[in-house]
């Protein structure tokens, strides 16, 4: 039998292993998106057809996305099914578990608490958080936000890994109800030796996020997701984004998560997100997490010297190289360069993305299931990115 790569680091790998094809040739003279004369909306029977290969070549149960331009949906589109039991088609508006894409959300309530002069971004760690981190004297907030910190990912330990049949019944039996603390969860990964010395490089790592939602308590007072809803989710009327905690259902109507065990799926749609807090447990829709996206390129939520701060950028490990900034990345395609963050977590992939003025979006959430067809994947999620921002140039 196969073995699966966990789950709980899908949202590394989408970043890692998915840069080394989110960076597509520009063509000859091209526009970025966002620049005067970037693409048209596409057709929207073009938009579909390649929301269709998620759930035809790559294998994914159901897929939803939109698509915002100038402020407005200009597309919705559904594809696949909800559920494997009662096939029912996968909700446009449906609620899903939005994985690594929560890293933005934190990132942007540090960036505004270093427009408040209560954090610097070259504050060393230990300044906010004092005996959590070794070596925190000389490791900045800057750097944990855009993962040159060298902190190890916890969900790299072997405690959290399910790369077997028999490891994944454990994570649907118990693993998957279970609570976690944080500070736990960052003590598993500075238990072990970082990947290099800070600033020395780059390494995704959930650790890092996780600590700046303990930052947020700190600084504030306050639990990060109550900073969250204060500072974005209630300014923006997010009515359908949730930080769950240890809550374990996805409420309203949405498209199930599944494991693909040797006799069969196995429904994982229902866990405890506590594992993954603020490095991953966010559930949006679409809808929301564009007008996430619009807002805060668009300069709603950070002055223009944090937002800047956010798209100062370094290179991702990862060929061809991609760029990462402060909770954003920086994918490159046909046309130019879009910004946002992919997530996944089990069940759910997610990709957000826009271009850099805040007048295009894209969101994506879909539910990977087939495995022989998983590596079709990203590739597939690319050329629908691809099409929304670059053309063809037809308007809809």
């Amino acid at each position: 039998m196969k073995k699966y790569r966990s789950a709980l680091r899908l949202a590394a790998s989408l970043v890692v292993a998915g840069a080394s094809v989110f960076a597509l040739a520009p063509s000859a003279g091209a526009a970025a998106p966002g620049a005067p004369g970037f693409a048209p909306v596409p057709r929207r029977a073009a938009l579909q057809q390649g929301l269709d290969a998620l759930t035809g070549r790559a294998g994914a149960s159901g897929a939803i996305a939109e698509l915002r331009d100038h402020g407005r949906a200009v597309w919705r589109g559904s594809s696949g099914v909800a559920d494997l039991t009662t096939r029912r088609p996968a909700p446009v508006d449906g609620e899903f578990r939005a994985g690594s894409v929560t890293k933005t959300f934190v990132a942007t309530v540090v960036l505004q608490l270093v427009a408040e002069h209560r954090v610097g971004l070259d504050d060393p760690v230990e300044r906010h958080l004092p005996g959590v981190v070794p070596n925190g004297a000389n490791v900045t907030v800057r750097q944990v936000l855009n993962h040159t910190a060298g902190l190890y990912d916890y969900t790299e330990d072997p405690r959290f890994a399910y790369d077997s049949d028999e490891a994944m019944r454990r994570l649907l039996a118990t693993d998957r109800w279970k609570s976690f603390e944080a500070r736990d969860l960052i003590a598993v990964g500075v238990s072990h030796e970082p990947y290099f010395a800070p600033g020395r490089g780059w390494h995704y790592s959930n650790t890092d996020y996780l600590l700046m939602g303990e930052l947020i308590r700190q600084v504030t007072g306050n639990d990060w997701r109550a900073e969250v809803r204060e500072r974005v989710l209630r300014p923006l009327g997010l009515r359908h984004t949730f930080l769950p905690g240890d809550a374990t259902a996805v409420p309203g109507p949405h498209s199930h998560g599944y494991l693909p065990l040797s006799d069969g799926p196995a429904d994982i749609t229902e866990l405890n997100p506590s594992v993954a807090g603020p490095a991953g447990e966010l559930i949006s829709t679409t809808d929301d997490l564009a007008r996430f996206d619009a807002a805060l390129l668009g300069g709603r939520l950070l002055p223009p010297a944090q937002l800047a701060a956010m798209t100062e950028t370094v290179a991702a490990d990862a060929q061809p190289p991609s760029r990462y900034g402060l909770g954003l990345m920086q994918l490159r395609l046909s046309c130019g360069e879009v910004w946002g963050h992919p997530g996944g977590i089990y069940g759910y992939v997610t990709y957000l993305f826009g271009d850099r003025s805040g007048t295009r979006q894209l969101a994506i959430s879909a539910n990977p299931y087939d495995q022989r067809k998983g590596a079709e994947l990203v590739p597939a999620v690319i050329d629908l990115i691809d099409l929304a921002f670059c053309g063809p140039e037809s308007a809809s």
